[in-house]
Formats: structure tokens, C-alpha cells, sequence
């Protein structure tokens, strides 16, 4: 009996064993570099900085009326900073847009609000150092984002009311600079001269 459940200890824990090393092979995964990643997704330089190309736009539905005429119910993006690319520039959208965290370096966002308010968001995987997977803009936010460090950082947005560009201002350093004196080190860094 007792040489039974010896053998069926060491029948689990082989079982435990193997299926920890099948769990680590399979977490394992190989990053795309950037240059695979633009030509997989078909992304094309962005007026803001960075890559994008549009995923999804609902033809399929009615438009909706807006103030500044119909818009797609939502429209959905890919957006890439790179290591030569690693500015979003300052710009403010009409729509909310949320953004969502895939793969890549993280990004850093940067969100001046109408109250005069800045606000600092992280998009990427390290939960546990308050990385987000997620974030939420509301139209009428002015919003810039930078990679820091690595090669490139892939996030997508989801824009509702659908993306349009008459719905989107490239800020002007020195129409911010006016709003938002309070943060002038934020606008000089994240917008063109």
C-alpha cells in the first residue's frame, strides 16, 4: 500500500512538472520588430506622429448626426509609436476615444483637461507598477503620448463618434502655452515648434 501511493505522489508531481514546463513554453512568445509590424498591419505615417491604419468603421450601420455633421457610429484604429516615431503630438478630438494596450514598449500619455487639469497614464503589461491595459479619453481632452524607450509600443482606439479629421486639432505650442501656462514643460516637449 504504501509503495502504491509513493508511486502515485511521483506520478503527480511528474504530472504537475510537466504541465509547469508546457504552461512556460507556451508563455513564451517572440515580439515582431517594428518594420514587420507596419507591414503586417498596413500602418502609414500619422498626421499626429507615429503609424496608424484604420481596422474598422461600420458601413453596415446608419450614421449618426453630430454637431459638425454625420460620423460613423465608432471607428477603430491601430497606432504605433516607434523608436523613430516616439511622439504623438499634442491634438485634441471632438469624440471619446478608448485606447487599448497590445504589445510592445510602454507608452506614456499625457492628458491636459478644459479644468487646466494634467493628467499621466502608462499604457502596458506591468500591472503591478500601475500600467494600464486600458485607458479612456473624453472628446474636448487635449491628449499627447510618448515612447520612452524600446523599439515600438502597438496600441488600438476606439472612437465614438467615428473618427474624422474635421473632429481633430494638432495643437499649436503657443495657443497651449496660453491655455495651460501651468504645464509649459509638458507642451514644449510634446508639440512641433
Amino acid at each position: 500500500m504504501r509503495t502504491a501511493s509513493v508511486a502515485f505522489i511521483c506520478a503527480v508531481v511528474a504530472l504537475i512538472a510537466g504541465a509547469e514546463r508546457i504552461v512556460a513554453e507556451e508563455a513564451t512568445v517572440t515580439l515582431p520588430d517594428k518594420r514587420t509590424v507596419i507591414a503586417t498591419l498596413g500602418l502609414e505615417a500619422h498626421v499626429e506622429g507615429g503609424y496608424f491604419a484604420r481596422t474598422f468603421q461600420p458601413d453596415h450601420r446608419p450614421q449618426v448626426e453630430t454637431p459638425r455633421g454625420p460620423r460613423y457610429t465608432m471607428t477603430s484604429i491601430h497606432y504605433l509609436l516607434t523608436n523613430d516615431s516616439p511622439i504623438g503630438h499634442w491634438h485634441r478630438n471632438e469624440s471619446d476615444i478608448v485606447h487599448f494596450y497590445h504589445l510592445g514598449a510602454p507608452v506614456h500619455y499625457y492628458l491636459l483637461h478644459p479644468d487646466g487639469r494634467l493628467e499621466q497614464a502608462v499604457l502596458g503589461p506591468d500591472l503591478a507598477a500601475g500600467q494600464r491595459l486600458q485607458l479612456t479619453v473624453h472628446g474636448g481632452v487635449w491628449k499627447a503620448s510618448h515612447l520612452p524607450a524600446g523599439e515600438y509600443g502597438l496600441i488600438s482606439e476606439a472612437v465614438a463618434p467615428g473618427f474624422d479629421y474635421a473632429d481633430m486639432a494638432l495643437g499649436k505650442r503657443a495657443e497651449l502655452l496660453a491655455e495651460f501656462p501651468q504645464h509649459a514643460d509638458v507642451v514644449r516637449a510634446y508639440t512641433r515648434k
